[in-house]
């Protein structure tokens, strides 16, 4: 078996203050997300989203960011997926970014919803042919007889699809959830990181250190 205790890194790169954030998570996370693309960050959008079952069993996987502001942040996906039966029945979700070469991660818990059909066409009409193409082909989540059967089917589409574009399924579109909580983790010396949390409340965005 392998030795995993010695495997340690200390961070000491930077460090998170409450007087060097602003008050807003959504203006913090623009902040820090474009630092995660100068940095050139390997896919800075990956988020792994959580959801939970209607019998409480929890589940995780990557998903990419494609719209962040003040309402939220939003990924797509297929409504007949695993995760949106999960978000169907458990809206409650929550999601992180994992950023090591900043020494970064930030965490968010909210509540998710479907956008709206005209956000989702605009962003599908945004996408490659290929990955249009790809949103009809994939019945997400389903059992596969073959790679050669989704070969086939990508086929069949490009057929029909030969002549104009491509349109938006009716099984696919955006999520968005919709922050109640969102963490600030700046990596720290000995492990003493930095932890800055924003709660919503009704008076507005609450910020509050935590200990690491």
């Amino acid at each position: 078996m392998l030795n995993l205790y010695d495997m340690r890194r200390d961070y000491r790169a930077r460090e998170l203050d409450e007087s060097h954030v602003d008050e807003s998570p959504f203006v913090q996370f623009e902040k820090w997300f474009g630092e995660a693309l100068q940095s050139e960050v390997l896919e800075p959008n990956a988020m792994q989203l959580a959801t939970a079952d209607a019998e409480g069993f929890p589940d995780i996987r990557a998903v990419l960011l494609k719209i962040f502001d003040e309402k939220g942040f939003v990924f797509f996906t297929n409504y007949n997926s695993v995760k949106a039966r999960q978000i169907a029945a458990n809206p409650q979700v929550a999601a992180a970014f994992l950023w090591l070469e900043l020494e970064r991660q930030v965490r968010i818990r909210g509540r998710c919803e479907k956008i709206s059909v005209a956000e989702s066409a605009a962003y599908f009409m945004k996408r490659s042919r290929g990955s249009q193409l790809g949103a009809w082909v994939s019945d997400q989540s389903t059992v596969l007889t073959s790679r050669k059967a989704l070969s086939m089917m990508l086929e069949k589409m490009k057929e029909k699809f030969l002549d104009g574009e491509i349109p938006l399924p009716d099984f696919w579109g955006g999520y968005r959830i919709i922050p109640q909580s969102v963490e600030f983790w700046q990596g720290r010396e000995s492990r003493l990181h930095d932890r800055i949390l924003y709660t919503r409340t009704p008076q507005g965005w609450q910020m509050a250190r935590l200990a690491p």
